[in-house]
């Protein structure tokens, strides 16, 4: 998804524009950005992180803005000479008022330039950051996180919706999701990098459910079965070099490498902030390991700003 900005004049606009880059608008000032960001998403997912960014890049941050007062605000902001920019978390803490806020939305966007950015999380990754902070879920603790998570979903669906742009940040720490953010609303001329997470994974777990491409690399033999191999990983130069030594491996990881150096660039001029690819072999501690960091030392030689994560490697076999 692609994103318009225009200045903020105390009048009635059109709708952004869903397919136009930033900066291609011809009577686009010098402020570059939406004049209102709503942020909403699962808790847990880093809207406060994101606002937090939004905040450092010059724009008015207000926390959990009762959703009746959101046409107000936005009302201030037009005609304040101190505000250009305002950004806003809209969540599950709002309680029931939550189901007007898509009426309100509706409204609201036409007449201020506004932009309604999702964040997404998976529901194993949330109940971790739950666990880790050891914070009660905004739904209460009468019943368990997970059945909170989907509660909170079932909720957020309708408002999910209407989002102008989704983000994934599974797969994200703070310092990544900043960059993202940084690069997507600060109004820099330059083409933002897309981040590549090569992840490896375990057939036998589950796909990984943020995949944008998953290969299968399950055709190379099994060092599971190789006598001393079976409790190692694709990073002991044993396990390695058993790989290797089949002339496929080699190859694919050539050919690989090269569609994916092809494509990156591609997915950055459709305005991809992301891409997770995938690579599964049946455990995930072997075959996909090995083929993932090799890869992602490939893409980062090639300039490609890459993270890579093993997502199975110490499950027990």
């Amino acid at each position: 998804m692609k994103l318009e900005f225009t200045e903020s004049k105390p009048m009635p606009r059109p709708l952004p524009n869903k397919k136009t880059e930033p900066g291609t608008d011809p009577n686009a000032p010098s402020v570059p950005g939406p004049e209102l960001v709503i942020i909403t998403g699962l808790s847990g997912s880093g809207k406060g992180s994101v606002l937090r960014v939004f905040e450092d890049m010059g724009y008015y941050a207000v926390d959990n803005l009762p959703v009746d007062l959101i046409h107000t605000f936005a009302e201030l902001c037009q005609h304040s000479q101190e505000i250009s920019r305002a950004a806003l978390v809209v969540d599950i803490r709002e309680g029931p008022a939550l189901k007007r806020f898509p009426a309100i939305f509706r409204k609201l966007r036409r007449q201020t330039k506004t932009l309604l950015l999702f964040l997404e999380t998976g529901d194993e990754i949330l109940q971790r950051r739950f666990s880790e902070t050891r914070r009660p879920h905004p739904l209460g603790t009468a019943t368990t996180v997970r059945r909170n998570i989907a509660a909170e979903r079932k909720t957020l669906a309708t408002i999910q919706k209407l989002a102008d742009l989704t983000i994934d940040t599974s797969q994200l720490n703070v310092h990544e999701l900043r960059r993202l953010i940084t690069s997507r609303f600060s109004g820099s001329a330059q083409e933002p990098a897309l981040l590549a997470t090569i992840l490896s994974f375990g057939f036998k777990h589950g796909l990984p459910t943020d995949s944008d491409l998953v290969f299968d690399v399950r055709f190379l033999p099994n060092p599971n079965y190789v006598p001393g191999c079976k409790h190692l990983t694709g990073k002991h130069p044993k396990v390695a070099r058993y790989v290797r030594s089949f002339p496929q491996t080699g190859e694919f990881i050539g050919r690989i490498s090269d569609l994916l150096i092809y494509l990156l660039p591609h997915y950055t001029r459709e305005g991809k902030s992301y891409l997770t690819i995938s690579f599964g072999c049946t455990g995930g501690r072997h075959r996909s390991v090995l083929i993932a960091d090799s890869i992602g030392r490939n893409l980062a030689a090639a300039g490609c700003t890459t993270k890579v994560v093993h997502r199975d490697m110490k499950i027990d076999s």
